[in-house]
């Protein structure tokens, strides 16, 4: 067993569990995001490891950035400059040279989603809930999502999750393609061990280039994204529209907003 802050790794068999201790919601700051990347690059260097699970402990997968807390401390413009530290460890991420297996049995919301996506394959428990609710909390996506996302389930389909903000539940996932297994709780992280132990079967040269080769270019992809993302969500977070979004969100209710 390692740890990384909140973040702990345990190998066994080839694949490591990398899971993320901040439950119940696991709201990530730039200081998890590094964490995760450190254990990834890690892992990267270990030939004891194969593959990884990425899991979290508690309700939620990962809800993404607390925006109330920012909004109560007055921190959410000074948080903008932490969003672009933030983002530079998440191209970190992408650029894991092994392959991941998320094991999601809750909510992955906003940057939430945005950090399912790193991964290869989901693994999600009827529970699972995504959304990339930015529109309603009057900001633009982020975390490389309008470059990951329709990769993965077509422009069509990632317009109707970011122009709503609505949740896609863990079946509606599995048949659009943002979920690869749908499973019972109890039998969540097994199962996504089991997935992770059959990749690692492979010849672990030959599973890690073919991997490269189909994932070329992604961590610059994602790294040029992340930069435009961080422009519109800079200018976004100094609005009224922002502010009323982070309110409307917190007490559960439609936003009133005024384009300001």
């Amino acid at each position: 067993m390692a740890e990384y802050g909140d973040v702990s790794v345990a190998l066994d068999e080839h694949v490591a569990l990398v899971e993320i201790h901040r439950p119940p919601h696991n709201f990530f700051d730039r200081q998890l995001i590094k964490d995760l990347a450190d254990a990834f690059e890690a892992l990267d260097k270990d030939a004891a490891c194969r593959a990884l699970v990425l899991a979290s402990e508690g309700k939620s997968f990962c809800a993404g950035a607390n925006f109330t807390d920012r909004i109560a401390t007055g921190g959410s413009e000074q948080a903008t400059g932490g969003a672009s530290h933030l983002y530079k460890e998440a191209v970190r991420l992408f650029a894991c040279e092994k392959p991941v297996v998320a094991a999601i049995q809750g909510p992955a919301i906003g940057g939430g989603l945005g950090l399912a996506l790193v991964a290869d394959f989901r693994v999600v428990s009827p529970d699972a809930r995504f959304a990339a609710n930015f529109v309603r909390l009057g900001i633009h996506p982020g975390f490389g999502l309008t470059f990951t996302l329709p990769r993965l389930i077509g422009i069509h389909s990632a317009s109707l999750m970011f122009l709503t903000g609505r949740r896609i539940h863990g079946e509606q996932a599995l048949q659009w393609g943002l979920a690869d297994v749908l499973v019972a709780p109890d039998r969540l992280r097994e199962t996504a061990r089991q997935l992770a132990l059959e990749i690692a079967e492979g010849a672990p040269l030959a599973v890690r280039s073919t991997r490269a080769t189909l994932r070329r270019g992604l961590a610059e992809a994602v790294k040029a994204q992340t930069d435009h993302e961080f422009t519109e969500q800079s200018w976004l977070m100094r609005t009224e529209d922002h502010r009323e979004g982070v309110r409307a969100v917190s007490e559960r209710r439609p936003g009133r907003f005024v384009g300001r």
